[in-house]
Order: C-alpha cells, then structure tokens, then sequence
C-alpha cells in the first residue's frame, strides 16, 4: 500500500469514472497537489458537517457512510469500495459541509483533489469541465440502472439482491458464492435495504432457510445465484 510519502501519479484520478476522457497531459501538473492518506479501521476520512473541500478516490480499502439524524439516530447509508468516488459535490459546491461521516472498515488508502486544485485545471483546460458534465450524465444513468434492487416488493429478494451486490462489491470470492469480510448488524443492514430491523432478522431467517444466505463466523456469505 501507498503511504504519503509514495509518488501518486496523478493518472490514478484520470482513469476514475468521473474523468474518464480527460487528456493525460492536463494531470501532469498535479502529481504534487494530490492529498495521500492511509488510514486504520475505524479511522474517519471526514466527519459529518465538516467544511467540504475534498474529493477522496479509495485506492485500497473500503468505507463506510453514515450520518446521524436530528433525533440522534445513526443512519449506515452506503459502502464505497476500491475504486470508488467520496465527496463528488464539492466539485459542483461552493463552501458547505459534508452531509454524511465516512469511516474506514478496514485498512484504506485513499487519494485527494480538493476543490481549488480542478477549478485551476478547469481554467486550464475548459474542455474538462464538459468531460466531467457528460460522465455525470452517464452515472446517473449507471445508478438508475442498480435502483432495479430497491423495486423488488417482496423483501426477502430485495434484501437478497442489496446483499448480493455488497458482496460482489465489496466481499470474497468463495466456493459456490462470496463472503462479505466484515461484519453488519441487522440494522444496518435494514438501512440499506430500506426495512425495519425486525423485518430484516425474519427475511435474513428465510434466505437462511432456503440457503441464499448463511452465517460465516461473523460474516455472511452470499450464494451465487442460480
């Protein structure tokens, strides 16, 4: 893993999704400005409310996002993995705050632009920004696509295929299946598939029944589908 004191060639953010098109050149000059962190499990990438001034790329790892409500609640919104954008509004925000706490569940590394950095490459190379406009258009349509998960009404399926895709994503390859390698408590889980906890225990009981899903440990494992 890439600590901060590695070299980071600034392609490492030209081939993310979002820049995908950019000429290499216009990252040339940015090597220097690209923010390095690595993290241990449990350690916060931001904080809920603090000043938005960076997007992160996961270089290694994974996190988790989460916010806490006006009643104090605690809400597990999403998981990014390897790959994955965090913060993508600042390039589209002046000033604000994160919305949601970003906590690393394992070992991250992670890659920084802050804002000030693309709005200089903008000024720069004015064809960036239309590059980034096209590949937010092909995202949304990318993330309309995955809602197909969320549509099932039964929600023994739903919470079948929401688990499914966080173990494709983000968990191991196992015989017959994939192991998603760190733990999530059922309400957790109820967040993510949009259902109370209690729902969550007796759908998890039926995929449990029929043999979706089972118990590893701590950890689930999700079979592939047939």
């Amino acid at each position: 893993l890439a600590g901060p004191e590695v070299a980071l060639h600034p392609r490492c953010f030209g081939q993310v999704w979002i820049f995908e098109g950019i000429p290499p050149e216009a990252w040339e000059s940015l090597a220097g400005d690209l923010v390095r962190r690595r993290l241990s499990a449990g350690e916060n990438l931001f904080q809920q409310g603090e000043p938005a001034e960076n997007m992160w790329l996961i270089k290694a790892g994974s996190v988790k996002l989460w916010k806490t409500t006006e009643d104090g609640r605690i809400l597990t919104l999403d998981i990014r993995k390897a790959g994955d954008l965090l913060g993508e509004n600042v390039l589209m925000e002046d000033g604000g705050t994160y919305p949601v706490a970003a906590t690393c569940l394992g070992p991250t590394v992670t890659c920084g632009i802050d804002r000030r950095t693309f709005e200089s490459l903008v000024t720069r190379y004015p064809a960036v920004g239309l590059v980034v406009i096209r590949n937010l258009s092909r995202r949304i349509d990318h993330l309309s696509g995955k809602l197909g998960a969320l549509s099932e009404p039964n929600l023994d399926d739903r919470l079948y295929e929401v688990l499914a895709n966080v173990a494709r994503d983000l968990g191991t390859r196992a015989p017959g299946g994939w192991t998603i390698a760190f733990p999530l408590t059922h309400e957790e889980i109820g967040f993510l598939v949009g259902a109370h906890r209690v729902s969550v225990t007796r759908a998890l009981g039926k995929l449990r029944g029929t043999g979706r899903v089972r118990t590893a440990g701590k950890f689930l494992f999700v079979r592939d589908t047939v």
